[in-house]
């Protein structure tokens, strides 16, 4: 009698192992074809993407997604002209329109949430302007090292 015990352990725990091995291959299946659809959406969203933002320089979109028109719009401010931005009337509109928005005055918060993304985008446009700027004055001036000599 024990040993029709042992036979019957042996042979479950193999028909154990065969049903987790089942498992582990078909759901490895069922990812990996989840995997290769979601590659395929993303690959014709951003062909998609790539053939609809050609629009030029009020295209492009920040982290925020704001386009420079928009945040321009939100703040009710001029775009920038030759890389120059008024930052004392951004941040002068920002915070007026900031503080009228207050959620505890009775504003709403999403409208806030705008205002701040629309003073990120321009600031972060007037960076870009600064830094592109200051590479087109090395440019011209050529580059010059400091030199540092040993005594």
């Amino acid at each position: 009698m024990p040993v029709r015990t042992i036979r019957w352990d042996l042979q479950g725990f193999i028909s154990a192992h065969r049903i987790v091995t089942q498992v582990v291959v078909t759901g490895a299946r069922v990812f990996g074809r989840a995997f290769a659809e979601a590659y395929k959406q993303a690959s014709a969203a951003s062909k998609h993407k790539g053939q609809n933002g050609k629009g030029g320089a009020g295209s492009s979109f920040a982290s925020s997604g704001l386009t420079l028109d928009e945040a321009c719009k939100i703040l009710n401010v001029k775009p920038p002209q030759n890389g120059e931005a008024n930052l004392e009337q951004v941040m002068e509109r920002f915070k007026k329109l900031f503080d009228l928005n207050d959620p505890q005055k009775g504003g709403s918060f999403y409208l806030q949430s705008k205002i701040l993304r629309a003073r990120e985008r321009l600031e972060m446009e007037a960076r870009q302007a600064e830094r592109a700027a200051a590479q087109e004055k090395e440019l011209r001036e050529g580059w010059k090292p400091k030199v540092y000599k040993d005594r």
